[in-house]
């Protein structure tokens, strides 16, 4: 199969749900993050006292801009020019503001909800080798309620995309990938750190197995989710329940599986990352898009690499208007023409 048939035809929008979060990017080597109470690759949450003493003592000016993983997946779509949504929680004062302003400027469809509790923020801190290590404090995103996830949000949606780290609130995300399977969307999860696949190991394969269509991971996560560390092998656990299974494996590329068939992507560029922060994200971006508009699966793969490798070449997740001009032509050329 070199063609993902699954989608609806008659729909046309993305809708992403995740956190609403502001990124505070700052530079630091492998003794600043083990200073700052942060797992290498990995994320953990903390309250706002603990992100603002860290940047305090930071080697590095902080950088500020809107993110979290499901909307950075979103903006990607949007500027890749198809109907993104993104459904989340955040403040109400300034950062809120900044946060809807900058979804609308990037082609994004803002579906608030505001608290009075301020918005969430993630402090990257990014090392020498391109890794980025997070402290999160989730603020008024955590406070998404499961009466707050309305039919309507999922109106025309071919594809939800739900980040993995609404794991940690279960009432929720059982919520939304109910009301997503209500309006007949194809529900596709990206697993979002091995942290959070270690911590929701009693509840995630039932979820895959009655919900996801498709399933989204890096190495470190798959290994994790399944326990194997063999790469194809954990591909092969991934695809039995799930119709798309994505291995994504960094600087070397990605696999996607669906059923028996293997496709095997070739990574973009040659390998060099200035941060690699969004980059999963941004991978999804492209991979969502093309299957949307009947990309095969070669070419999604294709548009999700070469997505992924422009945001590994900025610090931060906000790749130009004029790189996004550049991967948009191409698509168009390419891509969208030979599949």
């Amino acid at each position: 199969m070199t063609h993902y048939t699954g989608i609806d035809p008659g729909k046309d929008t993305i809708v992403g749900v995740g956190s609403a979060l502001i990124d505070i990017l700052i530079h630091g080597d492998d003794e600043f993050v083990g200073q700052a109470g942060a797992v290498k690759g990995g994320m953990v949450y903390v309250d706002k006292t603990a992100i603002e003493r860290t940047v305090a003592s930071a080697p590095t000016e902080p950088r500020i801009v809107p993110g979290g993983s499901a909307c950075n997946t979103m903006v990607g779509i949007g500027q890749l020019g198809g109907k993104a949504r993104f459904m989340g929680k955040c403040g109400s004062g300034p950062m809120s503001r900044l946060f809807r302003a900058d979804l609308q400027r990037q082609h994004v469809e803002p579906m608030l909800f505001e608290s009075s509790s301020a918005t969430g923020r993630v402090l990257s801190i990014i090392t020498p080798d391109a890794q980025r290590s997070m402290l999160t404090d989730l603020g008024a995103s955590a406070e998404l309620q499961p009466d707050e996830v309305a039919a309507s949000a999922f109106d025309h949606a071919a594809i939800v995309h739900i980040e993995g780290y609404l794991l940690f609130n279960r009432d929720l995300i059982l919520a939304v990938m109910e009301a997503a399977r209500k309006a007949g969307a194809k529900i596709s999860l990206d697993l979002a750190s091995y942290t959070v696949v270690e911590t929701a190991r009693d509840l995630l394969p039932d979820i895959v197995r009655q919900y996801v269509d498709i399933l989204i991971a890096n190495e470190d996560e798959a290994r994790a989710y399944t326990g194997l560390d063999d790469e194809q092998e954990a591909l092969s656990e991934m695809a039995a329940q799930a119709d798309l299974a994505v291995l994504k494996l960094g600087a070397r590329g990605s696999c996607v599986a669906c059923g028996q068939y293997r496709c095997p992507v070739a990574p973009y560029g040659d390998g060099t990352a200035v941060d690699t922060t969004g980059a999963g994200d941004l991978w999804a971006s492209g991979f969502l898009f093309g299957l949307l508009n009947g990309f095969s699966l070669t070419g999604s793969g294709a548009l999700a690499s070469r997505c992924g490798h422009a945001v590994c070449q900025v610090t931060g997740a906000n790749v130009s208007e004029d790189k996004w001009r550049t991967i948009r032509n191409r698509a168009e050329e390419k891509w969208q023409r030979n599949g």
